[in-house]
């Protein structure tokens, strides 16, 4: 996206905008830094949002939050689960690739010595 392009605005933030705009209590307009604010008429306002609103809002936040990091949460578990398998099973594979190594060694030593064995044995009876 370019600096001269204008930025699409965040779903999360309209639908934000919009839960607000249809629990605004008051409608009317907001004073200015240069009005006089009467502190008796606005505590008689009440609060501006209410409890079920907020939690809609957190419910909103929440699932909008999971929604975006969802998958790119799934993508670094999978992606270190894809990097320790890998170095483990290169491991095992490593140790299991040299008990192998020892016993065919050891299987064909003892093969041979046999066969040297009873070829000489042969021998001396023939």
């Amino acid at each position: 996206m370019s600096d001269g392009e204008p930025r699409e605005p965040n779903p999360l933030v309209k639908r934000v905008n919009a839960l607000l705009r249809r629990h605004d209590p008051g409608g009317g307009e907001l004073p200015v830094l240069t009005e006089v604010v009467d502190p008796e008429a606005a505590a008689s306002a009440g609060p501006g949002v209410d409890e079920a609103t907020v939690e809609a809002l957190a419910r909103m936040l929440e699932d909008a939050v999971l929604e975006r990091l969802g998958p790119e949460v799934d993508r670094l578990i999978e992606e270190r689960l894809a990097r320790t398998l890998t170095e483990v099973l290169g491991r095992s594979l490593e140790a299991v690739r040299a008990e192998l190594t020892v016993t065919v060694t050891q299987m064909v030593r003892e093969a041979v010595a046999a066969s040297i064995a009873r070829a000489l044995s042969q021998r001396k009876t023939g």
